[in-house]
């Protein structure tokens, strides 16, 4: 197992260094970031001092090398824009983003495992088929469709939830704050985590009602009914648990794509994570921000791969025999 472990820390970190060369080598040739910081009237030598100090000036072999060695002490450089570090600036939102693709993640994965044993169990009954019909308008509509119709839903038509902002937030520690610890950031919260969780819980409950209906035709299903187990432990203890793997594989990549892709339902709902600074950042050609940005959810996707690797082997016992556990 620990060899297992070793052998893709190695793979992770090939690919850590690939995004970082890609994004870095792209991201240099996007615009000239001094525009950004001076003024038209500028004078040409403050412009080239600006550039000195920046060390643009320098090889990309030097400026790449200097920015791995840095971002490995997590240190992303100062934004152009803000005139701030980076990893500051990702600090104040990061609690914003993550704890809205979490709440996301925990929606799709609470709702869509229930609906799709059910549909899997229950497959002519009336809420099985219209199970089905919700998640073909998940599937269909893009995320910023569906925010626009819940917000003139619940927030222009009904006046039930928020149409934008985090609501009230709570510090806790030094740098960490969340809004589930206050009635308005609760609701706040549902619209959003709603649309960006939609998408993900579609596809969890028609991989669970697949997975399930193919499992209830295995022979060790129709052995252990010819056992006399109950019903419920037949489809909850064997066949439920059989359908795990692959729904670990979707769940934890998904979680990797909410965090990734969350700048949609950041925009529509003007939520104050790091998607919106990454956006702000693009229009600015802040490079620093951009390439801190992809660099964190680089490591976000190789750290959950890593952990859906390691929790197939506790939820598959072929699987430690496969590693070596």
């Amino acid at each position: 197992m620990l060899a297992f472990i070793l052998r893709r820390l190695f793979q992770s970190l090939i690919v850590m260094l690939s995004v970082a060369l890609i994004a870095f080598a792209m991201f240099r040739f996007v615009g000239d970031p001094v525009n950004q910081i001076v003024s038209i009237d500028t004078p040409q030598a403050q412009v080239a001092e600006i550039r000195r100090s920046l060390g643009l000036d320098d090889a990309f072999l030097v400026q790449f090398g200097r920015y791995i060695y840095n971002a490995a002490r997590l240190e992303f450089g100062v934004s152009y824009q803000f005139r701030l570090p980076v990893i500051s600036l990702l600090g104040e939102r990061a609690p914003a983003t993550l704890e809205l693709a979490f709440c996301s993640a925990l929606f799709s994965l609470a709702v869509g495992i229930p609906m799709g044993v059910y549909t899997a169990l229950r497959r002519e009954s009336p809420l099985a088929k219209l199970f089905q019909a919700v998640s073909l308008v998940g599937i269909s509509l893009p995320t910023f469709l569906i925010g626009i119709l819940l917000i003139y839903l619940f927030s222009v038509t009904l006046g039930w939830l928020p149409s934008f902002g985090r609501g009230e937030v709570v510090k806790i520690g030094s740098w960490w704050t969340t809004g589930l610890l206050t009635s308005s950031g609760l609701k706040a919260l549902i619209l959003p985590s709603v649309t960006l969780g939609l998408f993900q819980m579609t596809l969890i409950m028609r991989l669970v009602r697949a997975e399930m209906l193919e499992v209830l035709r295995a022979d060790y299903i129709k052995f252990a009914r010819a056992r006399g187990l109950k019903t419920s432990a037949i489809h909850f203890g064997h066949a439920l648990k059989n359908t795990l793997v692959p729904v670990i594989t979707i769940a934890g990549l998904q979680l990797g794509s909410i965090i990734a892709f969350a700048i949609i339902t950041e925009t529509v709902f003007q939520w104050p994570g790091m998607g919106q600074l990454f956006l702000r950042s693009v229009q600015n050609v802040d490079i620093p921000i951009m390439a801190a940005y992809l660099m964190l959810i680089s490591f976000l996707f190789v750290s959950i791969n890593l952990a859906v690797d390691l929790l197939y082997a506790l939820v598959d016992p072929r699987l430690r025999a496969t590693v070596g556990v």
